[in-house]
């Protein structure tokens, strides 16, 4: 007698941490800079280094890398830019994790200040939030079938699932050529690039695994001539392509998480060789989990009936889907200038990011709280100071509908910025309007007794020899013909026969004929 085995590819959650890392740091201006007056614009973002695992500890090293647009004084007006980076290196407590172990980091810029100092130094501080996952791959031995030559009855249940097919790491690059309209002068030099992705979709085939989203891209450059004007550029064009993914089939369910990892601005010349159009190329860092959902029919009992046959268990946990829940809510909300800035003319850009600062369960849902950071580059009234800039930072909460969700579930929720509007209200004020939606995978823990071995014995005679060799049985609550035959030791078709049934199906109160089939 032998069972038939099923390897079952899990993966889970082996360690979790979290973290925010201080920085401070002075930066002088490169020499090859013009002094710094005023600055107009910032931004920043972390790149990760290197990430080492020792025991109970993992070490994270990387860099903040920020760039600030700025106006020299005197009559120019042409801003300049520079870019800078603090590097880090932190060690961060996670219980359980070994060398050798793969941990994810994600970074979220909580806070970028950039002050100034003075003409020649900049003031950089930063908050930044890391938080640690470590998974670990295993495979649950499942038994799913039973060779034997004796007469032997088993029984199997159902059971839903999902399993792990593909883990693993990738890029994906992006490439774009985006040409000025015909009303637009030449380019000279740029001052100012902002360049994002939003939409990004994933969808699974056979090899192969599909990705499109939507590319935007700003510029605020110098043109060529005499009176080199300044101008600005906006652009938002969709893309699409493929990832080589061994093991990925269609229907597959994945979760994807994906961040940019590199980007390479070049200006081009267009068929009759004049300097008009930008070369973008982003790479994205993929993290591709894929699943697969299974239904299996596993062994749950057995019984002998010329020997005696006993099914030995052990507990397992399972991952089953719940559901992958979507959602959006909507954020509206004002910006007004401070007392010192410069009355706005005209918006140039605006650019923003949602943030999700904590999750909680609720009945049948997942609430979420979180900021949507808005960042406004505009052209000032006043001729000796173009631009200006606006930040603001608006809350948004929302209850992610999950049936069924409880605190032995797993899930990731991610915000995308749907839609987002800024416009003047005045030369002061501003109305922000945004529609964030929310993406999440939910899976529900199941737990599950599976057999990993049978016993065999001969049969005890004078236990066998105890049971009547007819009898009427009537049927009690709950029983099954397997209750029965497992009583008697009778196989379940003998049980059929006898009393002429087409089904296994039984109800309280019917009357069966129960032959002994054994007697010493």
């Amino acid at each position: 007698m032998e069972l038939v085995r099923k390897n079952i590819h899990m993966d889970r959650i082996k360690g979790q941490a979290a973290t925010q890392i201080t920085l401070e740091d002075d930066v002088n201006i490169s020499d090859s800079k013009p002094d710094v007056s005023k600055l107009i614009y910032d931004r920043g973002c972390v790149a990760l280094d290197e990430i080492k695992v020792t025991e109970d500890h993992v070490t994270v090293k990387g860099k903040l890398k920020f760039a600030v647009m700025y106006l020299s004084d005197g009559d120019n007006t042409v801003p300049s830019s520079m870019e800078g980076t603090i590097p880090f290196e932190e060690q961060i407590y996670m219980e359980g994790v070994q060398s050798g172990d793969s941990v994810k980091v994600k970074w979220d810029l909580e806070d970028l200040t950039i002050g100034l100092i003075n003409s020649r130094k900049l003031s950089v501080q930063a908050l930044i939030a890391l938080k640690l996952l470590s998974e670990m791959m295993y495979d649950e031995e499942t038994a799913v079938d039973l060779y034997h030559e004796e007469p032997v009855e088993y029984r199997k249940k159902p059971l839903n699932i999902v399993q792990m097919t593909v883990k693993k790491r990738d890029i994906f690059r992006i490439k774009q050529e985006l040409e000025l309209p015909q009303n637009y002068p030449n380019i000279f030099q740029i001052i100012w690039e902002g360049i994002d992705v939003d939409n990004v979709e994933f969808r699974t085939a056979e090899g192969k695994l599909s990705v499109q989203g939507d590319l935007h891209a700003f510029f605020l450059y110098e043109g060529e001539g005499e009176e080199n004007p300044i101008r600005s550029f906006e652009a938002t064009v969709p893309f699409s392509g493929m990832v080589d993914c061994s093991g990925c089939g269609e229907g597959m369910i994945e979760d994807i998480e994906y961040s940019i990892g590199h980007i390479e601005v070049e200006i081009r010349p267009d068929f009759d060789g004049e300097q008009r159009i930008f070369g973008v190329e982003v790479v994205l860092d993929l993290d591709i989990d894929l699943y697969e959902e299974t239904r299996l029919d596993i062994l749950s009992g057995v019984y002998g009936v010329v020997k005696e046959v006993e099914a030995v268990s052990k507990p397992a946990q399972f991952r089953g889907l719940l559901g992958r829940p979507s959602g959006k809510t909507k954020v509206s909300n004002r910006m007004k200038l401070q007392e010192t800035d410069t009355h706005m003319l005209q918006l140039l850009h605006s650019e923003a990011q949602a943030r999700i600062d904590n999750k909680e369960l609720v009945e049948n849902g997942i609430h979420i709280k979180g900021v949507l950071n808005v960042q406004t580059l505009y052209l000032s009234s006043d001729g000796r100071i173009p631009y200006g800039f606006v930040k603001g930072v608006f809350p948004f909460n929302y209850v992610l509908e999950v049936p069924n969700v409880n605190e032995t579930c797993t899930y990731k929720v991610r915000p995308d910025i749907e839609q987002m509007a800024v416009a003047m209200i005045d030369s002061d004020e501003l109305d922000v309007k945004a529609v964030i939606s929310f993406s999440g995978i939910v899976f529900e823990r199941k737990s599950e007794d599976i057999v990993t071995d049978v016993a065999v014995s001969e049969l005890d005679m004078d236990k066998l020899n105890e049971l009547p060799s007819i009898v009427i049985y009537v049927a009690k609550e709950g029983d099954s013909l397997w209750d029965v035959g497992k009583k008697y030791y009778v196989p379940i078709s003998q049980i059929k026969e006898t009393n002429e049934m087409t089904s296994e199906e039984i109800k309280a109160g019917d009357k069966l004929l129960i032959v002994k089939g054994i007697s010493k």
